[in-house]
């Protein structure tokens, strides 16, 4: 296969795992979106190796979909440059992109039955009947619809029209899936199922695969990258486990989970890391790359947090006085709201061990974490 972005994709199930070493498939440079003088998209610099799973997460109007759009060819650049195979797409519109796509509203066709819907992109690349023939039945079989051929959209249930979706974007074998929002009409139950169905096809077919969500549990099950957008320019990117555990600001910090932000003072000259709290106390800390001085914050998620008589053989790093304000049962899980003297409001998540009857509101606790359960982030 040679550089043509417009060339058609190998046969489905032909490409390498994310796992393998690969160059990069896309790349965008300063890739940018204007509408009159609101900045959509600000100069995005970003790379998509072949194989990869790729998430723009953000909230809505961070301009997640923007770029989507514009690597698709429905949105037209302002500025910067959509890389495909080391070769410019500003010149090749939508359709000689050869791209795969689902919509959040996965624009079936309610008059054709679900064979014809998937063999449409076959039709309109002319391809023979007998080779259309087994590549739909093949798509069929790959997304578990064997034998639903003959029925209707409308006959179908959620999760199986997501199903045809998928079924009719990965039929001619496209090098990219692009994904906006597909699984945000599904309920909980059937999002986990297919996202656990999504990533299995990924990985059965070795597609490169970008999608647009504000789903952050969507991001952190199917992704091998995030890259966290908010207004319009990219916070970071990483892993899901970096991002969660070492994330660079306070947005990425709240946006990928719940997080306790711990105002913090750094103190200079301290013969190692040490931070000031709001009332004076001193803590140690994590290093920083923040001046020293400067106002910083303690990230520690809600599961970090312990109780400091229940630390067992690793005791905590740091450990703080607070007062429980109440506590929400989580099933699985019980959540505490506590008041530290030392850091303000604070919120800590613990596996469903009766310790709900143990700490009842307005209980006095003492509450501590380990240095390498948290970061440091000095994001201004």
């Amino acid at each position: 296969m040679g550089t043509d972005p417009t060339a058609p994709g190998p046969p489905a199930g032909a490409g390498a795992g994310a796992g393998d070493a690969a160059p990069d498939l896309l790349r965008l440079d300063r890739l940018t979106k204007r509408y009159g003088s609101f900045v959509a998209v600000d100069r995005i610099d970003l790379s998509v190796a072949a194989g990869e799973v790729l998430t723009l997460l953000g909230p809505s109007g961070a301009g997640k979909t923007t770029v989507l759009m514009m690597i698709a060819g429905f949105e037209t650049p302002t500025g910067g440059e959509i890389l495909f195979d080391g070769r410019s797409l500003r010149a090749v519109p939508a359709h000689r992109r050869g791209f795969g796509m689902i919509l959040q509203n996965h624009a079936l066709f309610p008059h054709r039955d679900v064979f014809e819907n998937i063999a449409f992109s076959l039709r309109m690349r002319k391809v023979g009947r007998n080779e259309r023939e087994a590549q739909v039945h093949r798509a069929l079989d790959l997304v578990g619809l064997s034998g639903f051929g003959d029925r209707h959209p409308d006959q179908l249930s959620k999760v199986q029209q997501h199903r045809v979706a998928v079924a009719r974007a990965i039929v001619f074998g496209p090098r990219l899936l692009l994904m906006d929002e597909p699984l945000r009409a599904l309920d909980q139950q059937a999002r986990q199922e297919m996202q656990t169905e999504l990533r299995a096809l990924q990985r059965a077919l070795g597609i490169t695969l970008i999608q647009a969500t504000e789903d952050r549990e969507a991001a952190l099950i199917l992704s091998d990258r995030v890259a966290v957008i908010n207004r319009g320019r990219i916070e970071q990117v990483g892993t899901p486990s970096a991002l969660y555990d070492r994330p660079a600001t306070r947005f990425v910090a709240t946006f990928l989970g719940d997080a306790n932000l711990i105002p913090v003072a750094p103190v200079p000259g301290a013969d190692r890391p040490t931070g000031r709290l709001a009332d004076g106390t001193r803590v140690a800390i994590p290093p920083t790359d923040g001046a020293p001085g400067a106002t910083a914050w303690l990230v520690v998620r809600p599961e970090k947090l312990v109780f400091a008589d229940d630390h067992g053989a690793d005791p905590p790093d740091v450990v703080l006085d607070g007062m429980i304000e109440d506590t929400s049962f989580l099933g699985d899980a019980i959540r505490f709201r506590i008041r530290l003297s030392a850091a303000g409001m604070v919120t800590v998540k613990c596996l469903n061990r009766d310790r709900g009857r143990a700490f009842a509101a307005g209980a006095t606790c003492r509450i501590g974490f380990n240095l390498r359960d948290v970061c440091l982030i000095a994001d201004g």
